[in-house]
């Protein structure tokens, strides 16, 4: 979700038997390649546990017919062995907004990852390190010759340090991660997207002075007195969004950024959520994308196409062509549309204290003070899907 006047909110989260089954077969390729980057599977060893990364990316430029010479306003960085170290990797999503999305987007992906690898204390405290990168990083991006008013991007971003996952996020892009569950492979959520419709969210922006309301209620065509929407899946279509109090702007459908000055002063902040998951067995792969793919696909319904498939390049071919195909059925246009999958191979039991996921949090710190510490928020771990999105 962007600005006002860029990216739609809809969203639809279920998926029939019958869709799930045509998933399993695969979809056809793109028909049309243009902007499309790809890498190819790549691997790396993480010797500490004795396990290996699988990995694969890739980048679709959006389709709008209104501004065909559009940049790709995503971006993605994988940087391996971060100072050096063979058991630190880290693997990001940024997905740009506003006029100089695009140079905001790439700007952050080098630079937050470049101020990470330079922290001394990175490895001592990890947590530490990764809110302070981010923002730094957001003080860079202020100081730059970059105009980030009314331009941003979000981040989501996972550094794998040994056997354990540290998730930060910023906006609504999303990380998911895969557990096989008896015969069953599920979808667990290790970001919580960052918008109005969370009260907490809500609550914290109101207190900085936001007008939250829908582009409906803006334009006088609903109540602006009417101040709940539903559920992100069901009232995607018209999502509320955050406004000066005396302007009609800036518009924006998320409540944390790197970037939207503007915005800043209106609650929408840098500090990332960050949520933290020791691996086990059980994990099978966990996937890193920008809304372009979330926009109409639910987190199992991703997970269950990149089960399918053993080579996570033609995961990603899959998904992203099934993002596409699904925002030209629903819109005029689509979406940048980023993806990484990470496959976990050889992860034993030896040295894991459980079979189960453990999840390491502290009370997410999202009150009305624009504090300079990380929220640390669980993934929603073992959330049961829909029965008709289980492959």
């Amino acid at each position: 979700m962007g600005c006002a006047h860029g990216k739609c909110c809809n969203r639809d989260s279920s998926t029939s038997d019958e869709d799930a089954g045509h998933h399993q077969r695969g979809i056809r390729p793109y028909k049309n390649k243009d902007g499309l980057t790809q890498r190819s599977l790549e691997l790396v060893h993480v010797p500490s546990h004795n396990f290996t990364l699988q990995y694969s990316s890739l980048t679709q430029h959006g389709f709008y017919p209104d501004t065909t010479d559009r940049e790709n306003q995503d971006s993605f960085c994988i940087k391996t062995q971060i100072q050096g170290n063979p058991n630190v990797h880290f693997f990001g999503v940024f997905d740009g907004h506003g006029q100089y999305g695009a140079q905001c987007s790439n700007f952050v992906k080098d630079k937050l990852v470049e101020i990470l690898s330079s922290d001394p204390t990175l490895l001592d405290d990890p947590l530490k390190a990764y809110n302070s990168a981010f923002l730094a990083t957001n003080s860079e991006l202020r100081d730059s010759e970059i105009d980030d008013a009314l331009s941003g991007t979000t981040a989501i971003t996972v550094l794998v340090v040994g056997d354990t996952l540290y998730v930060a996020n910023v906006g609504d892009s999303r990380a998911v991660i895969a557990v096989k569950d008896g015969d069953r492979i599920l979808a667990e959520d290790l970001s919580v997207d960052q918008t109005p419709f969370r009260k907490d969210e809500y609550d914290r922006v109101k207190l900085f002075g936001a007008r939250v309301l829908s582009v409906d209620q803006v334009e006088g065509l609903k109540d602006p007195d009417i101040q709940h929407w539903g559920d992100e899946e069901s009232h995607g279509g018209d999502p509320p969004r955050l406004w000066v109090p005396n302007g009609m702007y800036p518009g924006t459908a998320f409540t944390r950024s790197v970037g939207d000055s503007t915005a800043e002063k209106i609650g929408v902040i840098a500090v990332p959520e960050i949520s933290i998951v020791r691996l086990t067995p059980s994990h099978l792969f966990f996937v890193v994308a920008s809304d372009g793919v979330f926009e109409f696909l639910s987190s199992q319904t991703v997970v269950n196409m990149a089960t399918a498939y053993k080579d996570p390049s033609d995961a990603c071919t899959a998904i992203a062509g099934d993002s596409y195909k699904r925002w030209l059925e629903l819109e005029n246009r689509t979406d940048d549309i980023t993806i990484i999958i990470v496959q976990i191979k050889g992860l034993s039991n030896s040295g894991v204290g459980t079979t189960d996921s453990e999840v390491h949090s502290r009370p997410c710190q999202t009150g009305g003070s624009m504090n300079q510490s990380a929220a640390i928020v669980p993934p929603l771990m073992h959330q049961r899907p829909l029965e008709s999105d289980v492959g």
